[in-house]
C-alpha cells in the first residue's frame, strides 16, 4: 500500500530496495541510546535483544547505534553497517534536541524572537538531519525512521520539551515523507512511564514496545488499524 501503516508505524518500503528480498533478512539498528539502552534496562534485553525475539532463527539483527550519537556522527555508523543487511532502522535526533535545549530558557522580548530563534535553529537541524538520512539511503536498503519521543519529564518541562520536540519531529517527518519511507512514530511507542528508565533513555519494557512496532514494520506483528499518508 501506500505509506501504510498500524498506529505508531507507517510503513512504506524504500523505493528500488526489492532486490534485497530474496535475502537473509538482516536488520541493522543505527542511532543514539533510543536503540542502544543495554545500559539502562537493568538487566532485561536491550532493543536488539527485544527484536530477536520477535523474528525468524535465520534473520540477524546487528547494533550500529551508539549512545549520545548526534545526526553528526551517523556517518561511522553507516560504514559499520554489514554488507548483507536488508533492512535498516534509524533513530537520529533526540540528542540534537538537547543540545538545543538552552532555547526554553532564553530570555526574549516576544513569541516572534522566540520563533526566529527556534527557526534558526530547526534550520540547521535539518540540513544536518537531512544530509544523514541521504547518506543511509545510499546503501539502498529496507529503510525505517524513527521520530523523538517525548520522554518522561515533569511538569513544566514536559509541556515545553513536547512543544519544542514538535518542530524537531516536523523535520523528521516530512524528510521522510518526502522521501517515501517507513515512519515508527515513538511518541504513539513510548507513551506510558514504565517505558521509561529515566526521563529520557528507554528501560526495558520501553526497549520492548520499540522492539515490537519495528516488528511490525518488518511484517512479524499483526498490525492495528492502518494510517496513509498522501504527498503529492
Amino acid at each position: 500500500g501506500e505509506g501504510f501503516a498500524p498506529i505508531g508505524l507507517i510503513v512504506k518500503p524504500l523505493a528500488g530496495s526489492e532486490s534485497f528480498s530474496h535475502m537473509t533478512m538482516h536488520i541493522a539498528l543505527l542511532g543514539d541510546s533510543i536503540l542502544d539502552n543495554r545500559a539502562y534496562t537493568r538487566g532485561e534485553p536491550d532493543v536488539a535483544g527485544h527484536l530477536r525475539q520477535f523474528i525468524p532463527n535465520s534473520a540477524e539483527v546487528t547494533l550500529c547505534a551508539v549512545e549520545g550519537s548526534t545526526t553528526s556522527d551517523l556517518d561511522p555508523q553507516i560504514r559499520s553497517v554489514p554488507s548483507n543487511a536488508s533492512h535498516i532502522v534509524v533513530s537520529i535526533g533526540g540528542n540534537d534536541a538537547m543540545l538545543n535545549s538552552d532555547l526554553l530558557k532564553h530570555p526574549v522580548a516576544s513569541t516572534t524572537e522566540a520563533h526566529s530563534l527556534f527557526g534558526k535553529r530547526i534550520d540547521q537541524f535539518e540540513d544536518a538531519y537531512t544530509a544523514a538520512i541521504e547518506h543511509v539511503l545510499t546503501l539502498n536498503r529496507h529503510t525505517a525512521i524513527c521520530t523523538i519521543y517525548n520522554g518522561n519529564l515533569d511538569p513544566p518541562e514536559a509541556s515545553l520539551a513536547r512543544i519544542a520536540l514538535t518542530m524537531f519531529n516536523d523535520v523528521i517527518l516530512r524528510c521522510c515523507f518526502e522521501r517515501q519511507l517507513s515512519i515508527v512514530d515513538l511518541r504513539l511507542v513510548c507513551n506510558e512511564k514504565t517505558d521509561y528508565a529515566n526521563p529520557i533513555e528507554p528501560s526495558g519494557s520501553g526497549g520492548l514496545k520499540i522492539a515490537k512496532a519495528i516488528a511490525g514494520w518488518l511484517g512479524f506483528v499483526n498490525p492495528r488499524r492502518l494510517s496513509n499518508v498522501h504527498a503529492g
